[in-house]
């Protein structure tokens, strides 16, 4: 194989090499992280990108939020750091929400890669930092100055020297400098990893270049978007959603605009930039709004720069969805978590028994602080999934950013806090033929002494997931103390010593009528406790009966079972699909 011409087999065997890489990047990473945001919520993203910053490849997991913005940061580092002004051994930091993840607690690590003094390839991840400083992670500030530290693209090793004056720098101005700190190696460290195995990779295929192959993967990816694009009717589609906010509701207006192989996205009219910290970065909003397209219309097509090119995202300058430096931002995934929703909403009636209802969308995110002792925890949970056109909603799932949550055993041997509660939440699936995913039953306390808080991010408590083709809405989501207040769900909150705090996450919307799912499934749903017996009753015109003895605490499967009499003259009698 030239370096001109690439043979179809040949090319196939590299591309799931390089796949190969990427994963052994993400491993390394996971591996040698301190934080349990990175190694267990894998709050994360890896890739390789050709010398022009253009994304190859991408770890097989890892948030789209993190993901498509970092293939975007790419352009931002090459204009800071052209390739002849690198050496073997630079390493490149940023975490400017502008040109990056969107936020200050997001880091970007950038390490070229070199072949005989030339420099043939970048390696990038995007992680979550445990803390920044500034305030707690929150939305609570005024302007991005309050949030943290701020880190224009520099270099966080030179000429594979540690730059000892902006890790002190950091140290200084974090609550958790080893976590941070450790994290930063093994960022760097799993660039290393992944810039060995491509040598090794191209040692192996005779390349000197990556120039060539690039250049096929990202052709191929655009030619399969573009056929894909192209069997959609040309128009426009709109829809509009809605977000909790932080003191007021937040409206996305969504317009999608399909014209032969092209498809541009606009977010005209949504709301202006907020004063609190839930604003979005236009590279966060064209992140997820691509990473929508892709899977609405072509998911299987490989995800690089050529998957990109056919899909523009616009939204006014100074709007919710495209907020201007200094606006605080630390909170982002709060409403840019509902721009997939919103994409798919619009696409409802020209991608028929494709889509998925709205989930619960944005990830809760919770910071926990305590003094006696000190510790720090930032905890992820998720909601349910919308239902999809065959299917029930998945439960307990995070869509669309896809972290994992943390095991309540990994919460309480790092720190004081003590989870007395973790279930599926009856009754939260929206009714549908297909119910909707399930949220969670979540309960916290302190073991410790002291005071102690909770700076919970959380969204779709006053609006929750609506359903779609005649499915009904999931539950809202609650952010509860014990003694029954219910504090602005994205402030922090002052706690009492062992005071309990619910966090209650939201179900994803049905699909379809209630009326039509079939009654042996609303049984299943009574029998797993997914569904109480009233809500069977009142949302699906189901009676289910429990034929045993109320006092036994063992209910068996058999001993439910359905009035089919009642059940056929109950859905008679009552309103059913249109």
């Amino acid at each position: 194989m030239t370096e001109t011409t690439v043979d179809p087999v040949i090319l196939e065997v590299i591309w799931n090499r390089l796949l190969s890489v990427a994963d052994q990047q993400q491993g390394a990473l996971m591996r040698t992280a301190f934080s349990t945001i990175v190694r267990e919520s894998q709050d994360l993203a890896c890739g390789v990108f050709d010398r022009k910053g253009r994304m190859i490849a991408q770890s097989v997991s890892g948030t789209p939020g993190h993901i498509n913005a970092m293939a975007t940061s790419m352009g931002h580092f090459l204009e800071a750091y052209p390739a002849e002004a690198l050496t073997p051994g630079d390493v490149l930091i940023t975490n400017d929400p502008w040109m990056t993840a969107g936020q200050i607690n997001d880091i970007t690590i950038t390490t070229p890669i070199f072949k005989n003094d030339r420099m043939v390839a970048l390696f990038a991840n995007t992680c979550h930092a445990a803390d920044i400083g500034g305030r707690i992670l929150s939305a609570e500030a005024s302007e991005v100055f309050e949030e943290g530290l701020r880190l224009p693209i520099m270099k966080l090793f030179d000429r594979g020297n540690p730059n000892q004056d902006l890790l002190q720098i950091v140290r200084a101005n974090v609550r958790q400098p080893d976590e941070v700190v450790g994290d930063l190696y093994a960022q760097t460290a799993c660039n290393d990893v992944g810039g060995r195995a491509l040598l090794e990779m191209m040692e192996e295929f005779k390349l000197n270049t990556l120039d060539s192959v690039a250049e096929e993967i990202i052709r191929r990816s655009e030619t399969a978007v573009r056929s894909h694009i192209r069997k959609l009717p040309d128009g426009e589609y709109r829809s509009e959603t809605w977000s909790d906010g932080f003191e007021e509701p937040i409206v996305i207006r969504c317009s999608v605009h399909v014209a032969g192989d092209e498809i541009e996205i606009d977010f005209a009219g949504s709301s202006p930039q907020s004063t609190r910290g839930i604003n979005v970065v236009l590279n966060y909003t064209h992140a997820y709004a691509s990473f929508a397209v892709k899977a609405a219309i072509y998911p299987n097509v490989p995800h690089n720069e050529g998957s990109f090119r056919p899909v523009r995202v616009t939204a006014p300058a100074g709007s919710i969805l495209n907020a201007l430096d200094p606006a605080p931002v630390a909170s982002r995934q709060a409403v840019g978590h509902f721009v997939p929703s919103a994409i798919f909403s619009a696409f409802a009636d020209t991608l028929p028994d494709k889509l998925m209802a709205p989930s619960a969308d944005p990830i809760w995110l919770s910071v926990w602080r305590g003094s006696q002792p000190s510790f720090t925890q930032t905890i992820f949970q998720v909601g349910g999934t919308g239902a999809r056109p065959t299917k029930d909603g998945l439960s307990a799932i995070g869509f669309p950013s896809g972290v994992a949550g943390v095991p309540a055993e990994v919460i309480e041997s790092c720190s004081p806090l003590v989870m007395g509660k973790r279930q599926l939440r009856p009754d939260s699936g929206g009714p549908g033929t297909w119910r909707g995913g399930l949220g969670q039953l979540t309960e916290f306390t302190n073991r410790s002494d002291g005071p102690w808080s909770a700076s919970c991010i959380v969204d779709r408590t006053r609006y929750a997931a609506p359903g779609m083709k005649e499915g009904k809405s999931g539950a809202a989501g609650e952010l509860v103390l014990d003694n029954g207040d219910r504090p602005n769900p994205k402030q922090q909150v002052q706690l009492e010593t062992r005071q309990i705090v619910h966090l209650n996450t939201p179900g994803g919307g049905g699909y379809g009528h209630p009326f039509l799912r079939d009654p042996e499934r609303v049984r299943q749903d009574v029998v797993e406790g997914y569904v109480t017996p009233e809500t069977a009753r009142e949302e699906y015109g189901v009676v289910v009966r429990f034929t045993g003895q109320e006092e036994e605490l063992v209910r068996l499967p058999s001993q439910w079972v359905i009035d089919e009499e009642e059940t056929q003259e109950l859905r008679r009698s009552r309103s059913g699909p249109k």
